[in-house]
C-alpha cells in the first residue's frame, strides 16, 4: 500500500477520501470573499467605510498569495493529520475573533491569517486530491471543478447569505463559518492516520525573510489600490510613502531571489513569452470578472432591489459559470487550440458588457438582466481554468511551482487593479455627470415640474400635508441626480471594459505568434499546485 494511501485509515474507501478533502476545502472557499456578500452590511456592522471592507478581502488575498510558495515546504514539518487539524483550528479561532471584535485593526489581522490558513488548506487538499487522479482527463476535470467553485464563491455568497443578513447582523456569518468547520474537524480526526507526506523539514530552513518582504509589498499595493482614491493618491503622504516602500522592498526581494540557491521565485519563468502572454490574459480577465460588482450595486442603489432579490439574480450568473466550466473542460480534453476558447470567452464578456451598457437606466425591469448575467458567467467559466492551465504548462516542469505562484500573484493584482479602477471611475465619472445633471434637473425644468407636481398630488392624496409635499422637489431632484450619476458611471466603466475586450480579442485572433503558440501548448496538462 502506498504512502499516500496510509494517510487515511484502511477502512476509508478511495471515493470517500475525495469527498472528505472536498468537505475540508469548501468552508475556506466560502470564507474567501465573505465580506463581499453584502459590503454595506459588513461596513455597517463595525461602523467602518466600504473601503475597509474591500481591504479585508485584499488582506486575505495577500496572505494567500504571499504564503503560497513558502507553504509548499512548510507543511512537511508536521504530519498531514496534525497539519489539517491545526489549520482548521486556526480558521475557527480567527472566525470567532471576527465574530466578536469591534476593532477593525484586529479584523484586518485575522483576515490576513485566514488567507495564510487558506493557502495551507488549498495546497494540501489539492495535493492529496491530485495524487489520486492518475489520468490527464481526471486532472483536467479536477482543475475545472476547483476553479469553477472558486469563481462561484462571490455570487454564491450573495445568494446564500442574503436572508441571513436581512434577518440578523452581518457578523453572524463568521459564527456560521465557525460551525461549518466542525464537520471537517470531526471527519479528519476519525479518518486519518498520523503519517507524514515527506521527510520532516526543519522550519529554520524556510525563507521567512522573502515571505515578509513579499507579504509587505502585497499589503502595501492593496492599500494603495483600495485607499488611493480616498486619499487623493500621491497628494497624501501615506500613499506616497507606500509607493516608495514598494519600490525598495521589490528591489530587495528581486536581488534576494537572484542570489539564493533555492529562491522563493525562480525569475527565469519570465523568459517564456507564452508565460507572459498568459499573465496578461489573466489580468484582463480579472478586470472583466469583477465588473459584476458594479451591476449588483446598481440593482440595489438604482433599482432598489433588496439583497434577497439580488441574490436570486446572481443564480443566473452561477448557472452561466457552471455551463462555461463544463464546456471549457470538454474543450480542453479534446486537445484543441486554447486560442479559440479565449476568443469565445471574451466574446461572451463583450456581449455582456455591451448589453448591460444599454440596459442601465432608472426604470429597468429586473427580468431583462437574466440573460446578460448568464453570459457573464459563461465567459468567466470558459476562461478561468484553461487560462491558468495554460500559464502553468507554458514553462519547464522544474519551475512550474514558481509559475503557479506568479499566476496567483497576477490574479491577486487583477483583483487589486479592478478595485482601483472602479474607485477612480466612481469618483470622477460620478462627479462629472453629477454637475451636468444638476444643471439640467432643476425645479424650473418643465418635465421635472410636471413629475414633481404629479408626485406631490399623490402623496397629498395618501394623507401627507402640503408642507411635506412642498419639500418633495429637493428630495426628488437629489435622488434623481444621484441615480443618474451612478448609471452614467456604470455605463462609462462598462464602455471602457468593452473596448479593452475588443482589443484583447483582436490581439488573440490576429497576432500570428499567438496563433501558433496556442496550438503548440494545448498538448500539455498541468501538475497540481
Amino acid at each position: 500500500m502506498s504512502k499516500r494511501r496510509l494517510l487515511f485509515k484502511r477502512w476509508v474507501p478511495e471515493w470517500l477520501i475525495k469527498i472528505i478533502l472536498f468537505i475540508v476545502l469548501l468552508p475556506s472557499l466560502v470564507l474567501f470573499f465573505l465580506p463581499l456578500a453584502n459590503v454595506n452590511a459588513a461596513a455597517g456592522n463595525l461602523g467602518i467605510e466600504t473601503y475597509d471592507v474591500y481591504f479585508c478581502v485584499v488582506l486575505f488575498y495577500a496572505g494567500y498569495t504571499s504564503f503560497f510558495s513558502l507553504e509548499r515546504r512548510f507543511y512537511s514539518f508536521l504530519a498531514a493529520k496534525e497539519y489539517f487539524i491545526i489549520i482548521t483550528l486556526i480558521q475557527i479561532a480567527t472566525s470567532y475573533v471576527c465574530y466578536q471584535t469591534q476593532e477593525v485593526a484586529i479584523l484586518f489581522i485575522c483576515r490576513f491569517m485566514q488567507g495564510m490558513a487558506f493557502t495551507m488548506t488549498v495546497n494540501l487538499s489539492l495535493s492529496l486530491i491530485f495524487n489520486r487522479l492518475h489520468s490527464n482527463r481526471a486532472r483536467t476535470i479536477g482543475y475545472s471543478i476547483f476553479f469553477g467553485m472558486l469563481i462561484c464563491m462571490i455570487p454564491f455568497n450573495n445568494f446564500a447569505t442574503a436572508e441571513l443578513i436581512d434577518s440578523f447582523d452581518f457578523n453572524l456569518l463568521y459564527k456560521w463559518a465557525m460551525f461549518s468547520y466542525a464537520p471537517s474537524l470531526l471527519i479528519l480526526s476519525v479518518s486519518m492516520n498520523n503519517n507524514r507526506l515527506t521527510d520532516k523539514f526543519h522550519l529554520e530552513d524556510l525563507d521567512w525573510a522573502s515571505f515578509v518582504l513579499y507579504a509587505t509589498a502585497l499589503v502595501l499595493i492593496g492599500y494603495i489600490c483600495v485607499y488611493g482614491q480616498e486619499y487623493y493618491w500621491l497628494e497624501d503622504p501615506r500613499i506616497y510613502l507606500s509607493v516608495i516602500a514598494i519600490f525598495f522592498i521589490g528591489l530587495v526581494f528581486v536581488l534576494r531571489q537572484k542570489n539564493m540557491l533555492t529562491p522563493y521565485f525562480n525569475l527565469s519563468v519570465f523568459k517564456s513569452p507564452n508565460f507572459v502572454i498568459g499573465l496578461v490574459i489573466i489580468l484582463v480577465f480579472y478586470l472583466c470578472r469583477f465588473t459584476l460588482g458594479i451591476a449588483t450595486t446598481y440593482f440595489q442603489t438604482v433599482l432598489k432591489l433588496d439583497p434577497i432579490h439580488v441574490g436570486y439574480l446572481t443564480l443566473f450568473n452561477i448557472a452561466g459559470i457552471v455551463v462555461g466550466v463544463v464546456l471549457s473542460c470538454a474543450y480542453v480534453l479534446q486537445d484543441r487550440p486554447i486560442r479559440i476558447l479565449w476568443i469565445f470567452g471574451f466574446l461572451f464578456l463583450l456581449v455582456y458588457h455591451s448589453w448591460m451598457f444599454f440596459l442601465f437606466n432608472s426604470q429597468a425591469n429586473e427580468n431583462h438582466f437574466y440573460i446578460p448575467l448568464a453570459l457573464h458567467g459563461m465567459g468567466v467559466g470558459l476562461l478561468m481554468s484553461p487560462t491558468i492551465i495554460y500559464v502553468i504548462v507554458s514553462v519547464k516542469e522544474e519551475v512550474s511551482p514558481t509559475a503557479a505562484g506568479v499566476c496567483l500573484l497576477f490574479r491577486c493584482l487583477g483583483f487589486y487593479l479592478s478595485i482601483a479602477l472602479i474607485n477612480y471611475f466612481d469618483l470622477f465619472s460620478k462627479s462629472k455627470h453629477y454637475n451636468t445633471f444638476q444643471q439640467q434637473l432643476t425645479s424650473f425644468n418643465p418635465v421635472v415640474k410636471q413629475v414633481i407636481a404629479k408626485q406631490a398630488n399623490a402623496v397629498i392624496h395618501h394623507g401627507a400635508s402640503s408642507l411635506q409635499a412642498a419639500k418633495l422637489p429637493n428630495r426628488f431632484i437629489v435622488k434623481a441626480i444621484q441615480s443618474q450619476s451612478h448609471i452614467r458611471f456604470a455605463m462609462d466603466y462598462y464602455e471602457m471594459i468593452s473596448w479593452m475586450i475588443v482589443f484583447t480579442i483582436l490581439l488573440v485572433a490576429v497576432f500570428p505568434y499567438l496563433n501558433q503558440t496556442f496550438v503548440k501548448l494545448k498538448k500539455n496538462i498541468p501538475a497540481p499546485f
